[in-house]
């Protein structure tokens, strides 16, 4: 993570701190075939440029856009914005070494981001056309938010409404840390994992005990909470978020967003609010949590907030100057999510066992991971549950199937 400049289109220019940990792992890249960055370029992009394009009644313009996007990716050189675009600049400039060469060799963070631009450009997101504006990626979102899953999950929140506090918290935390697996967080039985019990397997690295220790009731804290996904995996983080509310573990919470569409199910705007009246329109406790939500709103206690470095290609260690006045003003700052991992810690082949606390100690604040694992990206664990994860021979980095709770103070 090197020191840089980010310049928001039209925003603010700001020099940003070195991060303060400086090293020589790899920076990941694509061109390994097999590996999963490779993958993701080669199979998960072309599927989605073909997923988009079946989602909506696109007239010719954004099919020979979509087309020459796919050629691009598949046999093609990455080539810049035009120069009209309204981010060309930051984009010519994060990219400028990239551009003429393979898609594969470039880093696999700037390169899969990139091709989220790339793919609003196509489609006519920031255009001035009867297509600007409509999210690419909605009818995925809607399809999710109003499937039977969220139905069963939202009826399952009764089931907690009455159960001590304590237990009530580590539902929820696990609720949100897991996300389309939600349901296994709600599952408040004796016997089950209760906060900083690390006997579950799945459960990589455990600092929940510290999290709930920063934010202790009474005490008048701001939380920021930076979201991941919208759909399924936002209605949890809406749900912790009323509890920390509603138990006053924080008096107000920031919940941080992406401006415009970007890797297919983030969260914008938009999303918080489907996810608000999803719980609102629910009978039962969902209901009460999606009343207190909107009232919560309306009073401030609640505020949903946004900025272009979220949509950014760059590690939060060259955050501009106004976020990390906001992330070092707050009790705890809470990413949620693989993308914000990978931003925080760097997108890098680190050691497993590097220090978290170290290489975020750059961070403005004390920060919070709550993060399932679907990448390469990991450190911050001890040497022997490594080796035993390795040992197992599943691909426990990138399959979902694990998850972690990382904290730093």
């Amino acid at each position: 993570m090197t020191e840089k400049t980010y310049r928001a289109s039209g925003d603010e220019a700001a020099d940003v701190p070195k991060a303060a940990a400086a090293s020589d792992a790899p920076v990941i890249l694509s061109n390994e075939p097999g590996s999963f960055a490779w993958g993701v370029l080669a199979k998960r992009h072309p599927a989605l440029v073909q997923q988009v394009r079946d989602a909506f009644p696109y007239g010719p313009r954004q099919h020979e856009a979509l087309d020459a996007l796919l050629d691009e990716i598949t046999d093609g050189v990455v080539e810049p914005l035009a120069p009209g675009e309204r981010d060309h600049g930051r984009w010519a400039a994060s990219g400028q070494e990239y551009f003429g060469r393979s898609w594969y060799d470039a880093p696999f963070l700037w390169a899969e981001s990139y091709f989220y631009r790339r793919l609003l450009g196509a489609v006519g997101y920031f255009g001035t056309g009867p297509w600007r504006g409509v999210d690419p990626f909605a009818p995925f979102k809607k399809a999710e938010l109003g499937g039977d899953a969220v139905e069963e999950e939202l009826r399952a929140l009764d089931e907690l409404a009455n159960v001590p506090a304590g237990e009530r918290a580590t539902a929820l935390l696990h609720a949100s840390l897991w996300g389309n697996r939600a349901d296994l967080g709600f599952r408040v039985a004796a016997g089950e994992p209760t906060a900083g019990d690390t006997a579950d397997p799945a459960l990589v690295a455990d600092d929940s005990v510290l999290l709930w220790r920063l934010l202790p009731v009474g005490a008048g804290s701001t939380v920021a909470v930076v979201a991941d996904n919208a759909g399924r995996e936002l209605i949890p983080d809406l749900t912790l978020i009323d509890h920390l509310l509603e138990q006053r573990h924080a008096d107000r919470v920031v919940l941080h967003v992406k401006p415009y569409p970007y890797y297919v199910s983030d969260a914008m705007t938009a999303d918080v609010v489907d996810c608000l009246r999803r719980l609102a329109e629910a009978p039962g406790e969902a209901g009460r949590i999606g009343g207190r939500l909107w009232k919560a709103m309306g009073a401030g206690n609640l505020e949903v907030r946004t900025h272009p470095f979220f949509c950014a290609p760059q590690p939060y260690g060259e955050m501009p100057e106004g976020l990390r006045g906001e992330f070092g003003g707050v009790a705890l700052t809470i990413l949620k999510g693989d993308l914000n991992y990978r931003r925080l810690v760097g997108d890098q082949l680190w050691d497993a066992t590097a220090s978290f606390a170290d290489l975020t100690r750059y961070f403005p604040g004390a920060v919070a991971a709550l993060r399932t694992l679907k990448s390469d990206v990991i450190v911050g664990l001890e040497e022997g549950a490594v080796d035993a994860l390795e040992r197992s021979g599943d691909a426990w980095r990138t399959s979902g199937t694990h998850a972690l709770i990382q904290v730093r103070r």
